[in-house]
Order: structure tokens, then C-alpha cells, then sequence
């Protein structure tokens, strides 16, 4: 006990005071539980964020989630990734959520790939030798663009994932306009859907997609759980029948959510 009175009292002082990256411009006020770090890659700072769970909520070796945030929060002041999605969330929820996650952010009109994948693994590896976390219970999510990216980032690092939840997202681009947006890790492949499933085979994954999404269509999405079916790995896919684009503030609200997530340990 005394022990894990001493780990929490070292980390409300990271909280009280983190370790501050130079930045040009002011941030906007940002909770305190939302520390900002850095982590260097070919030489290039890149700036992230890190939720730290409250005392009252935190767990001894407490899991770790890395979130991928979608269009909209694209920039460089380490602050738009916490607007929307579980970024939005955890800001209403601070109080009670027990995981730590790790929040980094796209610059420009990039996507989660190539340096700004490998930032973000960067950043999950970081996070998790600071804040001690459980390295079997680090799960990836990621909303629209971050969906992509979710598929992204486990493809390239699958040993590191307990579990994955993909919202909104799919494999191939949604519109020609922007080609770019689609799973790099999977590019050249017959069938890109087929690829997927084998090669993330044991991995837990629940998707979620609204039937009425007009930006990224859910067929992609149907495609892909048909070809884990196929596969003969099942995963869970939540389709909510009614819903466009924005189905992310009903998925990160929702309890069941998080208890079959946390749940999941890879071994």
C-alpha cells in the first residue's frame, strides 16, 4: 500500500508538472491531466499529448490506449486531438476513466502514415515505460482518418496490441479526391481486405460504422468484417442503423465499451 501511495503521489507532481516542449504559440487552456510531451524521430521533435488518470481512478500498471484523431483535429497545436472524439471525452470523464492514453496529432493534410504511424508508436512506446504501464493491455483507437490509421498502426506493430477499435473507418480511399486516406500497410495486395484479416488474425477487434455515413461509406466496413468471418475470426461490429459520420461521441460513451476493452490482455 505504501508503495502505491508513493507511484501515485509521482504522478499527480508529472500532472502538477510536466515536461514542457517549446512551442511558438500559446495553447489554449487544456485540463491539467492532459500533460504535453515530445518524442524525437529522424531528428524532428514531435509534440503529443498524455492523459493521466486521477488518483481516485488510477490503477497499479494501469492500461494504456492510444487514440488516432480523424480530419478536423489536424494541426500543430498539440491541442485540436483533444476537440473531438475520446480526446472530447475523457475531458467530461476525467474524474473516473482508469487508463491512461496516449494523443498525438497529424500536421497539415497528412494522414496516419508513414513518419506520423511511426510517431505515434513512438509516443505508445514512450507512455508506456514513463508511466509504467501494463504492456499486455495497450489497445489502439482512432476515429474516421484515426480509424484508417488504427488498421494502420496495429499492421505495423500487431505485437504490441491487445485489442483494437476502429470507428468509422475503412481500408480503401472514400473519395478520389483524396487518395491518400487508405491502409498503406496492406497497398499492392490482391484482395487488401483478405490481407488484413490474416495478418491480424488473433487479434481482439471490435468496429463500429453508422449505415448512413456519407463521408466514409460502411460497405468498406462490411467488406472487411465478412473477410474476418471468412478468415475464421470472427470480430465484433456495431452498425448503428440510423446514424451518418459522427458515430464516435455514442461509441466512446458507451460503458460496454470500455469493459470488454480492458478486459483484453495479449499474451
Amino acid at each position: 500500500m505504501r508503495r502505491l501511495l508513493e507511484k501515485l503521489q509521482r504522478r499527480v507532481s508529472r500532472l502538477r508538472h510536466p515536461r514542457q516542449a517549446e512551442h511558438t504559440a500559446p495553447l489554449g487552456p487544456v485540463p491539467a491531466c492532459f500533460v504535453e510531451r515530445s518524442v524525437q524521430l529522424d531528428g524532428v521533435a514531435h509534440r503529443y499529448r498524455v492523459f493521466v488518470p486521477c488518483p481516485t481512478a488510477l490503477e497499479d500498471a494501469p492500461a494504456l490506449v492510444l487514440f488516432l484523431h480523424g480530419s478536423g483535429e489536424r494541426g500543430t497545436d498539440n491541442r485540436g486531438q483533444l476537440d473531438a472524439g475520446l480526446g472530447a471525452y475523457l475531458q467530461q470523464q476525467a474524474h473516473d476513466f482508469p487508463a491512461l492514453v496516449v494523443l498525438p496529432q497529424v500536421p497539415g493534410v497528412e494522414e496516419w502514415t508513414g513518419t506520423n504511424a511511426r510517431v505515434a508508436l513512438a509516443a505508445l512506446a514512450a507512455t508506456l515505460d514513463e508511466f509504467a504501464a501494463d504492456p499486455a493491455r495497450v489497445y489502439a483507437t482512432g476515429m474516421s482518418m484515426g480509424g484508417y490509421g488504427t488498421w494502420e498502426v496495429a499492421l505495423m506493430a500487431p505485437a504490441r496490441f491487445a485489442a483494437l477499435v476502429p470507428v468509422c473507418g475503412a481500408v480503401h480511399p472514400p473519395r478520389r479526391k483524396r487518395p491518400s486516406l487508405r491502409i498503406t500497410q496492406v497497398d499492392g495486395t490482391a484482395d487488401p481486405y483478405a490481407a488484413i484479416a490474416a495478418r491480424l488474425a488473433d487479434m481482439p477487434v471490435w468496429m463500429f460504422h453508422g449505415a448512413r455515413d456519407d463521408r466514409v461509406p460502411v460497405e468498406d466496413d462490411r467488406r472487411l468484417v465478412q473477410a474476418f468471418a471468412a478468415a475464421g475470426h470472427p470480430v465484433r461490429y456495431t452498425e448503428y442503423p440510423d446514424a451518418d459520420h459522427n458515430i464516435w461521441d455514442a461509441t466512446y460513451a458507451d460503458p460496454a465499451l470500455w469493459a470488454w476493452l480492458f478486459a483484453q490482455r495479449r499474451h
